[in-house]
């Protein structure tokens, strides 16, 4: 939710996605071909500098979504140059850490490309732009209804916690932890039976509608998409020329 709060909320909202899209995929492919860490350095940057000066993303925002994968990449970094020896004994080993710290601005300089694209492009965007490119009906169905039921999941536990709260439950993990697990237990329980019941009466109002395996949403218009594609390929290419510039 906080990822579409954010695209929402974003200064390119109005942007078309497919220029977005573009711009992202140009800097996944510029993090691929680059070499040098002090390139890779940069190709993270600047898709983070546009989503937070270019597009307004909040830097609080950015990092509370980038906080898990940030987490499991700087984990993953830290153990590499550690590994078992000829003998079977753990040890440092000093000569794996530039891979560590390649692999590793590699993987940030493509994880700022897709938080650039997902934290600026609302969903009904994105399944705009992937019908476009002939994308499964199936799959579109899927994250569409995915989509819509992390809302029903969201709301049925504020509901649930706000409920439990009014009768006294959730006294602190100091004061009650047990108290505190069983009153969590009961909520999942209810949750679980909540979606369940919401998701049934989700196919009941589609089935009323007429509904004959494919969603439809009213197809947001982008007037000035193809001067915003164009900036975006000259975006991306000066991305890509960036990288490969490591190559020769």
């Amino acid at each position: 939710m906080l990822v579409e709060t954010a695209a929402y909320a974003s200064r390119w909202r109005g942007v078309a996605p497919s220029a977005k899209a573009l711009f992202a995929l140009a800097g996944i492919a510029a993090a691929w071909i680059a070499c040098r860490p002090a390139t890779l350095a940069v190709l993270a940057l600047l898709p983070m500098l546009a989503a937070l000066l270019g597009a307004r993303v909040p830097l609080r925002t950015w990092l509370a979504v980038a906080r898990a994968p940030l987490g499991f990449l700087l984990l993953a970094c830290a153990t590499l140059p550690v590994g078992p020896g000829v003998h079977g004994n753990w040890q440092w080993n000093g000569a794996m850490v530039p891979v560590a710290v390649h692999a590793g601005l590699r993987a940030l300089a493509v994880l700022a490309a897709l938080l650039g694209f997902v934290l600026t492009t609302p969903l009904p965007d994105l399944l705009s732009l992937l019908r476009r490119l002939r994308t499964p009906e199936v799959l579109l169905d899927l994250m569409a209804l995915c989509y819509r039921m992390l809302f029903v999941l969201r709301r049925a536990w504020d509901d649930g916690v706000e409920a439990q709260r009014a009768r006294l439950g959730y006294p602190g993990w100091r004061h009650g932890w047990v108290q505190t697990w069983r009153s969590t237990g009961l909520l999942a329980g209810h949750v679980a039976q909540q979606v369940w019941l919401r998701a049934a009466a989700l196919q009941v109002a589609a089935d009323a509608r007429s509904y004959t395996g494919t969603l439809r949403f009213l197809p947001a218009a982008f007037p000035r998409a193809r001067r915003q594609n164009a900036l975006a390929l000259l975006a991306g290419a000066l991305l890509v020329a960036l990288a490969l510039g490591d190559r020769w």
